[in-house]
């Protein structure tokens, strides 16, 4: 009764649902520090021949508890494994003479060549595995002798094999009508109402994008503008966290912006501006079926120095000065997200990173995580102000949370201005730029 009065239920069940929200790309760069000490474990086993104990380890180094990614099974000298890697399922086994791993991308009923062509294509940019038919059944397959089946060689050919398959199913059944969608059973559904909280802001972010470059000068700028563009890719990859094709199509305009050649910056942001449009064109049923939730064992990026990250963060805080200066507060918040949301798109970055970042995230979209059932914003926009002591008591968890593997690991809360939202997240980022991140 007095939950029924106080609403207390309604709390516990809004967190509930908004703890079973996923944000991001999967990053494997999480392991703790047994886990780490199983992956040399594995190697030192390897070295020493006793290659069924190295397996062992190296599975163990292989699990997230959080995501249920891997299941292994040995009996003696003989054994099977699965690793989730998105919509797709590694299925594997080995014995005292060979390790086997497979995926199925496809069924393939008819021959067709368009997609034979485009397999033997893509075969030329694999290392570890390759594409196979059987049976009807388009697959990928990475194998090698157990005695040479390092932890090395095991973690990058799995990695291949997962990562690629998990890209390619989707676009291949989408791209070729011969393909028919198989072994995706695992998938699971994410619930309506947080699907339309994510199609809303979907809309919402990239018109209020396209808006705000309208209203300025595209040469003068160009700069900005590009900064905006790329911002909200990496603000939609990380809050609305797509799969498929929708995932690919981000990934295409970010190409448009990277990529080498000898066009100016206001040609590439015209082109992204085209791209985003086509975006806001798709239904919403083709927005909806980009969000799923799906258990992953590998990052598809990988890690770099600390140093890359802090130089990425100071950069963009340097380059905001002339935003705040001349009064373009938008323009000034979203060139700082650019600094830390780039390293999260691009690298695999710590865990403990991303939680930070996290937060950063639910202090500037507060009204969005709001509509998604989180509770007690950090940040209230409309009255400028900030739950600033929930935010310290954040900074503080998250910091015990990974005291062990980085023991030098500090946020200086004394220097956080809580004054306005762009002195927080100068403040905060350039925190974060300074932070040690030595492992234990």
């Amino acid at each position: 009764m007095l939950d029924r009065l106080f609403g207390r239920s309604k709390k516990k069940n809004e967190s509930e649902a908004a703890s079973a929200v996923v944000f991001g790309r999967y990053s494997d760069n999480n392991k703790s520090v047994a886990q780490t000490a199983r992956w040399t474990d594995a190697d030192n086993l390897f070295k020493e021949k006793k290659y069924f104990e190295s397996l062992d380890a190296f599975f163990e180094y292989l699990k997230d508890d959080a995501e249920q990614n891997t299941l292994y099974e040995r009996n003696d000298e003989t054994g099977k494994f699965e690793i989730f890697q998105g919509s797709k399922i590694v299925k594997g086994m080995f014995n005292r003479d060979e390790l086997k791993a497979e995926v199925t991308l496809a069924g393939m009923l008819q021959p067709s060549v368009p997609v034979m062509r485009r397999l033997l294509e893509s075969n030329f940019s694999l290392y570890y595995s390759r594409f196979a038919l059987d049976d009807g059944r388009l697959c990928m397959r990475f194998d090698s002798d157990t005695n040479t089946a390092s932890p090395s060689k095991l973690y990058y050919g799995l990695k291949e094999l997962a990562t690629k398959a998990d890209k390619q199913d989707d676009l291949l059944v989408q791209e070729f009508s011969s393909l028919q969608a198989v072994d995706n059973e695992h998938v699971a559904a994410i619930p309506l109402a947080e699907k339309e909280v994510k199609y809303r802001y979907f809309q919402s972010w990239i018109q209020q994008t396209l808006d705000t470059i309208a209203s300025v000068d595209a040469d003068k700028f160009s700069g900005g503008n590009a900064y905006l563009l790329l911002a909200l890719i990496f603000r939609i990859d990380f809050l609305i966290a797509p799969e498929g094709k929708l995932l690919s199509d981000l990934e295409k305009i970010n190409g448009i912006y990277f990529k080498k050649d000898e066009r100016q910056t206001i040609e590439k942001n015209q082109d992204m501006v085209d791209a985003f449009k086509k975006l806001q064109s798709l239904s919403k049923e083709e927005v909806m079926n980009s969000l799923i939730k799906s258990k992953h064992t590998f990052s598809i990026v990988s890690p770099q120095q600390y140093k890359v990250i802090a130089d990425s963060i100071n950069g963009a805080n340097t380059n905001m000065k002339w935003y705040v200066d001349n009064n373009y507060p938008f323009f000034a918040t979203q060139i700082n997200e650019y600094g830390i949301s780039y390293c999260q798109y691009s690298y695999s970055i710590p865990r403990v990173i991303t939680e930070f970042f996290h937060l950063y995230m639910m202090i500037n979209y507060a009204d969005y995580f709001t509509d998604l059932g989180f509770g007690n914003p950090y940040f209230n926009a409309k009255e400028k102000r900030f739950s600033q002591q929930a935010i310290l008591d954040k900074i503080a968890t998250i910091q015990g949370r990974w005291r062990e593997k980085f023991p030098l690991l500090e946020i200086k809360t004394q220097n956080l201005r809580f004054d306005s939202l762009i002195n927080f997240n100068t403040s905060f980022t350039t925190e974060l730029s300074l932070l040690n991140t030595e492992a234990k």
